[in-house]
């Protein structure tokens, strides 16, 4: 018979215990840090705001909708809520994307490298 290779299932056990107590505290620092918003929060407020500008400017055929959007609509739209749970965590954000995204621009999260 061979023994076996590796460490002692007391070893393992031992290191398998410290992992999940680190990745415990870690996740309770990131929960304790940002509470209920995400870390990425002006991106995903950003992209809402430019997609729902984008999909308004794709569907208007006169025009009109889109310059309204850049005369203050989106900050408007904002402030109705409109934008939903993504504006609420960073409004200007949301109207920034919202403003880019009627004003035809590509988002400013585009690329590889940002």
């Amino acid at each position: 018979m061979v023994g076996q290779e590796g460490p002692s299932r007391g070893k393992f056990a031992i290191c398998l215990v410290a992992a999940v107590l680190c990745g415990t505290a870690v996740a309770g620092g990131v929960i304790t840090t940002y509470h209920e918003r995400p870390p990425w929060g002006t991106d995903i407020a950003y992209e809402g705001g430019y997609l729902q500008a984008v999909r308004i400017r794709k569907y208007d055929m006169s025009g009109e909708r889109t310059r309204a959007l850049l005369a203050g609509e989106c900050a408007a739209m904002e402030r109705r809520g409109m934008g939903g749970d993504r504006s609420a965590h960073d409004p200007e954000a949301w109207v920034s994307g919202c403003l880019d995204g009627a004003a035809g621009r590509p988002s400013r999260n585009q690329g590889i490298v940002r």
